[in-house]
């Protein structure tokens, strides 16, 4: 009977400290050191089944309080986030980082202010100006139709200081550096956080991990590669991509990276010999067999190829 109730209260505490989507998974934040964390969301499209939720918040622990990467894409999942971190720590958050201008990252900006209002979040100046420019609202009411009026309530709450490449941050006990070593990648309004202290880097959805995006009008791919050899340059300890599994540079960064070149070499193949987008697909996805249990593969591999030959055309005028 003891070793029963013993069995039942490790079986709670472990529940506890987990935020159960029904059919989706739960969620908590993994511990990557002694001050940093991240709760790693789930692959999919922001739907109702998983309540929008579908990035990787990341918190730093300082001395006096946490620092919030990226809280989530509603109300709710910054709600949600809180909640976990409130079970790591007693401390409260006293400030914020937004990695880009998509609302699946930064929503849940309206639950951090809501429960600590002189709490300052930064993010690169477009995204802010973007943000307020349409963005904002575009984004809530994207994420309310997908996930059928699970996000209802959520508020575009914007970033309030705009940050600039290799800045340097103090938060309380902590230090932050600021990258965007390129003027767009993912999008124009990417930056990198790196933790010093955890030498972590935060990539954003510059980088991804067993998942595809878009790439939308204003990204980049050839720079997008660039700011992932950057940033396997800063040889640091932890990467956390916007979307999948964290790890060292080798597993979280080079994969996606790995991805990226090979799109570029068969695409470049495909321009020299006059090919259409549909006539490299083949042989981008024989070399890509490793990808495609990855989610959105067979969604996206079309969009990327014809991507990547818009700007090779683009750059050989």
């Amino acid at each position: 009977m003891k070793r029963l109730a013993l069995l039942l209260t490790l079986s709670i505490s472990t529940l506890s400290h987990a935020w159960t989507i029904e059919g989706v998974g739960d969620y908590k934040f993994d511990k990557l050191s002694d001050s940093a964390y991240v709760m790693h969301g789930p692959l999919g499209e922001p739907n109702k089944q998983n309540q929008g939720f579908m990035n990787n918040p990341g918190i730093i622990i300082g001395a006096h309080g946490v620092i919030v990467i990226d809280p989530g894409g509603t109300y709710q999942v910054g709600q949600q986030v809180i909640n976990e971190i409130k079970k790591i720590t007693d401390k409260p958050i006293v400030a914020a980082f937004n990695t880009h201008v998509h609302g699946d990252h930064w929503l849940g900006n309206q639950a951090v202010l809501e429960q600590y209002p002189n709490v300052k979040i930064y993010a690169h100046s477009q995204m802010i100006a973007e943000a307020k420019d349409g963005e904002g609202e575009f984004w809530t009411g994207l994420i309310e139709r997908l996930t059928e009026g699970a996000s209802k309530g959520t508020i575009a709450t914007y970033p309030t200081d705009a940050t600039s490449h290799l800045q340097i941050i103090n938060v309380g006990s902590e230090q932050f550096k600021i990258h965007n070593p390129t003027t767009k990648a993912h999008t124009t309004t990417d930056i990198m956080i790196e933790h010093v202290g955890s030498k972590t880097l935060f990539l954003g959805d510059n980088d991804m991990v067993h998942r595809l995006g878009g790439f939308g009008g204003t990204s980049d791919m050839h720079s997008n590669i660039k700011v992932l050899n950057y940033a396997t340059n800063l040889n640091l300890n932890h990467y956390v991509p916007g979307h999948g599994p964290s790890g060292d540079a080798e597993h979280a960064v080079k994969p996606y990276l790995g991805y990226l070149l090979i799109l570029q070499d068969e695409a470049r193949k495909g321009y020299e010999e006059d090919l259409a987008d549909y006539e490299i697909k083949p042989f981008a996805d024989k070399r890509l067999a490793e990808y495609r249990d990855w989610h959105g593969y067979d969604a996206q591999l079309g969009r990327h190829i014809n991507k990547m030959l818009l700007e090779i055309e683009s750059l050989d005028l």
